[in-house]
């Protein structure tokens, strides 16, 4: 993959202290233009050899920001320096919100993604995302997240619903005229369930072509 770095905006990043590892979630400017709905951050890990002044780079495109940040802190970058920076992006506008993110900062790598569409073209951009969990024993293993941002507050919003097949989460992305089923206190059920071996959240292969946003 070609990054075309003056698209490239860093959200946030950490370097360890003897340079050899370095963590970034950057923002690519250039998606709004490419496929419609793909995901616009960009979760990066860089790994030096300085000795040999070579380098391996391990990346992966992702919808929201707190799915970049878990696919970081599973390569060993500490929760708390992968934060943004301050004064880029936008707020949590509730608690509930900022839980839910921290949530999936911790257990993210439990579900796989399988499809995204990030809406940033209206005047209440909006991304959307569906997941399942990789333990089958899992309560409602079909998530749908939302999250709304207002441009007038400069804040945001994340909703979690719990589906228990693919075809009703999919029927709710379809059409939208109920409220997401589930609170986002189902989660914490989730977390006292064993889970799978850890692993992150796949690529997301790109919107449904029969399905428009």
């Amino acid at each position: 993959m070609e990054i075309n770095s003056d698209m490239m905006t860093t959200l946030a990043a950490h370097h360890t202290p003897d340079g050899s590892t370095s963590f970034f979630v950057l923002h690519d400017r250039t998606a709004t233009w490419g496929i419609p709905g793909e995901p616009q951050l960009i979760a990066l890990h860089l790994a030096r050899d300085n000795a040999a002044r070579t380098f391996t780079a391990d990346l992966v495109r992702l919808p929201l920001l707190s799915m970049a940040q878990s696919w970081l802190i599973k390569r060993d970058c500490p929760a708390d320096a992968i934060a943004l920076k301050r004064g880029i992006g936008t707020k949590p506008a509730d608690e509930t919100t900022a839980v839910l993110e921290r949530q999936l900062m911790s257990d993210g790598d439990n579900f796989a993604l399988l499809y995204s569409y990030t809406e940033d073209s209206g005047p209440k951009p909006q991304i959307t995302v569906l997941l399942r969990a990789l333990d089958e024993r899992t309560p409602y293993p079909y998530r749908v997240l939302l999250e709304e941002v207002d441009t007038d507050t400069w804040t945001h919003t994340l909703r979690e619903g719990g589906f228990e097949t693919f075809e009703a989460a999919d029927a709710w992305l379809e059409d939208r005229d109920t409220p997401l089923p589930a609170p986002p206190a189902l989660r914490a059920s989730v977390a006292r369930t064993p889970a799978a071996p850890a692993r992150p959240p796949a690529p997301a292969p790109g919107p449904n072509p029969g399905r428009s946003r």
